[in-house]
């Protein structure tokens, strides 16, 4: 069974972020960074935790999903700050820089006594912050793409991999409110933030931080929905249900978004 859990950890970190950073490079980094806010690591963190630990225990944690989804957002605006200003080892102390702001951002969050209302509220409103905060931010797109090979792909697997299998084992040693704080930790758009700026450029990796927030609802939507479905329906049915709802807010999103642009034309 452990074997089995850890093949299918595996496999499902190679297919998104492999198919992600193949998406930025084929469409845009815009598109990319919106579905990085979609639930793919969380998602998975909190499947696991329901199916190995309990449905009850996942739906907890998503709640505090939610709040980490703060230090997530944290996390992608210390990566932009830091890599602007840093000029040399400017990948490496960005991460650095990075994943230090996530962790202290989860630690004040842990001091915080929070109920469903708190857990929504705070993410939506560093959500809009963040948006405005990176308004000036330019969308560029990938002009020159790399070409793909078996040891490219095997580099962009292993970074998901790595990250998605250590966070997925965080309930193992704490309980359900650092769990679900830790499972909020940008599983996949880490790892696809550094096969970008590696490959291409900051500013290209930018163009996905840019587009992160907006993308980040559907994962607030989805935390809320597990949270509530859970315990009602099973992992099985209130993982599909949670995902329709996500996706849902997307398609909304796109539709609101192509009426504005073509008033802005008009």
């Amino acid at each position: 069974m452990i074997e089995l859990l850890f093949i299918i950890k595996l496999l499902v970190a190679i297919a998104f972020v492999i198919g992600l950073s193949i998406l930025a490079e084929n469409v845009s980094p815009k598109v990319a960074g919106i579905l990085s806010g979609y639930p793919t690591g969380s998602a998975i963190t909190l499947f696991f935790f329901g199916l190995e630990v309990s449905p009850d225990f996942a739906a907890k944690s998503a709640v505090y999903n939610m709040m980490g989804l703060t230090a997530a957002l944290t996390f992608v605006y210390v990566y932009y700050i830091a890599s602007r200003y840093f000029k040399r080892f400017n990948i490496l102390l960005s991460s650095l820089s990075a994943i230090t702001a996530y962790f202290a951002v989860v630690s004040l969050l842990h001091l915080i006594e929070i109920n469903k209302y708190i857990a929504i509220l705070i993410p939506i409103t560093f959500s809009f912050l963040f948006i405005r905060l990176f308004k000036s931010i330019e969308n560029i797109n990938i002009k020159t793409k790399a070409k793909l090979n078996y040891k490219i792909l095997f580099v962009r697997a292993f970074f998901a991999a790595l990250i998605i299998l250590v966070i997925t084992s965080v309930p193992k040693f704490v309980g359900p409110t650092w769990a679900g704080l830790f499972s909020a930790f940008p599983t996949t758009l880490f790892p696809l933030m550094l096969i970008i700026h590696f490959t291409y450029s900051k500013e290209h990796v930018h163009t996905v931080i840019k587009n992160v927030p907006i993308g980040m609802f559907s994962l607030i939507i989805y935390s809320l929905v597990i949270s509530i479905v859970y315990p009602l329906y099973g992992i099985y049915v209130g993982t599909l249900i949670s995902f329709g709802a996500a996706t849902v807010y997307l398609l909304v999103y796109k539709k609101i978004r192509s009426v504005l642009d073509k008033r802005e034309l008009n």
